[in-house]
């Protein structure tokens, strides 16, 4: 699609990158939401590999990954395949977790492992005061309850853990501008398809003769991996790292009200209290602005 470049470029500085995020933040959510339906009748690994390859599918329609394989160096190819194996193992132990601990707390904990990413580049008292608030709403989300499963909480933690990996991956693929980002996003989905080809497709193969069942799965790709990502990229582009990660405290907000609407899992007092102050951690952190102007790179389509 040669306009590929200018669209998303566009498209980002349509809106400001926050409004780009709460999109995100909202999908990030809601697609897991209804994987978890499909657990029953697919299977945990099953829902992760149909994500990932309905993702791949529609990310290669426009931005032809194998293109933009081809025409980057090593080092920009290496970067591609780190990311490619991390949303792979990132998403597939969110789905373990999933299945075994509340959204909220598993939404929780990914942003405990953002707490430090958060911290280098704050620099001023406000946004040092906004991470505290943030924090605390996101500790009243976990409670005391969050040691009750010792193998969902490992899940928990290494998707935390690769979490961090998507977002210093996702901001470095973004510098060129949001539409080389989004390229460079679909090529690490289309590595990521390969990382998780073998390992759940035994159970996503029972879906293929309901027509539902693989209707369900793509819907679940692209409110999952397809329409948040871009937006991450949108803002990414546009955010210092240490800014968009502090916006990743709204992640265990909507998830909690997300679990509520769409889950049934009903908030306590307690949470309510957590996603306030969360909410308002956000509210009141103002984002650093760039060092020096971010390059734009040549883009990959012809």
């Amino acid at each position: 699609m040669p306009n590929l470049s200018l669209t998303f470029t566009k498209v980002a500085h349509s809106a400001p990158p926050h409004a780009w995020f709460g999109v995100s933040a909202i999908f990030h959510y809601l697609g897991p939401s209804f994987a978890v339906l499909l657990f029953p009748a697919v299977g945990v690994l099953g829902v992760a590999w149909m994500r990932i390859a309905s993702a791949a599918v529609i990310f290669a329609t426009w931005t032809k990954p194998w293109r933009t394989i081809k025409r980057a160096d090593p080092r920009t190819r290496f970067m591609l395949i780190s990311l490619g194996g991390c949303l792979a193992i990132m998403n597939t132990s969110f789905y373990l977790a999933l299945d075994r601990l509340p959204m909220s707390l598993v939404a929780a904990m990914e942003f405990v492992g953002t707490i430090g990413v958060a911290l280098y580049g704050l620099r001023t008292a406000r946004n040092f005061a906004a991470l505290a608030l943030a924090a605390l709403g996101v500790f009243l989300l976990i409670d005391v309850k969050w040691s009750t499963d010792p193998l969902g909480l490992f899940w928990a933690f290494l998707n935390s853990a690769l979490f961090v990996g998507y977002i210093i991956l996702g901001h470095k693929i973004s510098e060129g501008g949001a539409s080389g980002g989004v390229e460079r996003l679909g090529a690490a989905m289309a590595i990521a398809f390969f990382f998780i080809m073998p390992i759940g497709f035994v159970q996503a193969a029972k879906a293929f003769a309901t027509p539902v069942l693989v209707l369900a799965g793509v819907a679940v790709g692209a409110c999952s991996s397809v329409i948040p990502y871009v937006c991450d990229q949108l803002a990414m582009s546009r955010l210092p790292r240490a800014s968009f990660a502090l916006m990743l405290a709204l992640l265990p907000a909507t998830a909690t009200l997300l679990g509520l609407m769409v889950l049934a899992q009903i908030p306590s007092g307690q949470d309510m209290i957590g996603v306030l102050l969360v909410m308002s951690g956000v509210a009141i952190h103002k984002p650093a602005a760039p060092e020096a102007p971010i390059p734009k790179l040549a883009s990959t389509a012809p």
